[in-house]
């Protein structure tokens, strides 16, 4: 009897791991969603924002956003390097890396005059559903709370810098 329940036991490791198998091919044979956005979709997304520009930059959305110089001046360097990430980590970008399965990053670039501050890319495979509601957790609470507590704005630049690729202007984020 010992033989004839090993037998059933392999038997039943062998369906389970053709059914596997049977279920990776038929996933496997879709056809990914390489879809792009156009700017304008991009622009369309972000709206709300008071965005410069948007566009397609190869298979990266490109965001540019123009700051005040007063803003800078009154926030210093925090500001000027938190400035990517309040757009970058927001539900457009979220929405966008949802919608079209081609894009493979959103840039945040901002401006001052024809001076650029700052700079931040977000790959898509960077951030999961858990670190998704971080960011923006973590990005709404320095919108809505930033100006009475700075220490939410470092902790959104700290979040940035370890989710993205950044660039930041020395003449605007060197200490004084």
């Amino acid at each position: 009897m010992r033989p004839a329940v090993c037998r059933l036991r392999r038997l039943r490791r062998l369906r389970g791991a053709a059914f596997v198998g049977l279920a990776l091919a038929l996933v496997g044979c879709e056809e990914p969603d390489l879809t792009l956005p156009t700017d304008a979709q991009v622009a369309e997304y972000f709206s709300a924002s008071q965005i410069a520009s948007a566009e397609m930059v190869g298979n990266v959305a490109q965001i540019t956003i123009a700051q005040s110089a007063s803003q800078l001046r009154r926030g210093g360097r925090l500001w000027a390097k938190m400035g990517p990430y309040i757009y970058l980590f927001s539900q457009p970008t979220q929405d966008l890396f949802r919608d079209f399965g081609g894009l493979a990053a959103v840039r945040v670039v901002t401006t001052v005059g024809n001076a650029e501050v700052a700079r931040a890319l977000l790959a898509r495979p960077t951030l999961n559903d858990i670190t998704w509601r971080r960011a923006l957790n973590v990005a709404g609470r320095a919108r809505l709370e930033g100006t009475q507590k700075l220490t939410l704005l470092e902790d959104l630049i700290e979040f940035g810098e370890d989710h993205t690729e950044f660039e930041y202007n020395a003449r605007y984020t060197r200490g004084r």
